[in-house]
């Protein structure tokens, strides 16, 4: 892209106008400011935490956890983010929301061996994961409790459960859309019971059913996908909508973000620190 004399200026200029396009500021209304804490408003007895949309975040499950980044709102690893760094970050002013598999088993969890082996069907395409039998909420249930439990005592604010669309895959079970509906509402019900908000994890095709259950939404890759109007019930309700693409640079996407009010980055699948708000 680079130019020679006069011609340099011109991709120069556009570089900086793109650049700029994503690095502007979010919604005037969200409160946003990364590089103060977020000013949360305070929280009657009992109420739980939902996050507005445009509010900024940061998603990191890999790699040494960069508590620096300014964000106010860290989606991080629930069992290998420490409690001492959940109180580091709420310190710092930031949210905190603690990730869980609850529709897939992974075979790297210190409770693996608490699933019976015939709650387990096929590869969800990541090395030691399997779909879980999702209508068998009976035995899931109380494993899936511990689990948002840990999530509590650490002082997370909340759970990004993920493989919430086990019925629309390859799952090894005839998993059906109601079975879907009737586990994630469960699993919403577990952690409001435990004082934590809880998002959507993709499944979007269900949204319409579930919007009023869950306190904000997590999304892959909807730009990508040309899926991000289907989101639109989220904002609507007054909740944010946590979005990464991967594949498309934020340039691609980051105007359509803000017109929809999506909190959106650019990251690396591996989901490290590395990060590209759209501000």
């Amino acid at each position: 892209m680079k130019r020679l004399r006069l011609l340099l200026l011109l991709p120069l200029l556009l570089l900086a106008v793109l650049l700029a396009a994503c690095t502007t500021a979010g919604p005037p209304d969200d409160g946003e400011d990364e590089d103060t804490p977020y000013p949360w408003p305070e929280l009657a007895p009992g109420e739980i935490w939902r996050p507005r949309p445009g509010v900024g975040w940061q998603w990191q499950l890999t790699g040494k956890l960069d508590t620096s980044v300014k964000a106010p709102v860290f989606d991080v690893d629930g069992f290998n983010t420490t409690k001492e760094q959940v109180a580091e970050l709420k310190k710092a002013g930031r949210k905190t929301i603690c990730y869980l598999s609850t529709g897939a088993w992974e075979d790297f969890r210190p409770d693996a061996d608490a699933f019976p082996k015939d709650l387990l069907g096929q590869g969800n395409g990541w090395e030691g994961e399997r779909w879980l039998d999702v209508r068998r909420v009976a035995e899931l249930e109380p494993l899936m409790a511990k689990r948002f439990d840990m999530c509590r005592d650490k002082g997370f604010d909340a759970v990004e459960p993920d493989n919430m669309d086990g019925y629309r895959n390859t799952s090894g079970f005839p998993l059906t859309a109601d079975d879907q509906l009737r586990y994630n509402r469960l699993i919403a019900k577990l952690a409001h019971d435990r004082g934590l908000a809880v998002g959507l994890k993709n499944d979007l095709d269900q949204i319409p059913q579930l919007v009023d259950a869950f306190d904000f939404a997590v999304n892959e890759q909807c730009a990508q996908y040309d899926e991000c109007e289907l989101l639109k019930p989220f904002i609507a309700a007054g909740k944010a909508v946590f979005h990464v693409e991967y594949e498309l640079p934020a340039a691609r996407f980051c105007a359509r973000s803000r017109e929809l009010k999506l909190s959106s980055l650019q990251k690396h699948y591996d989901l490290d620190a590395w990060r590209r708000p759209c501000r």
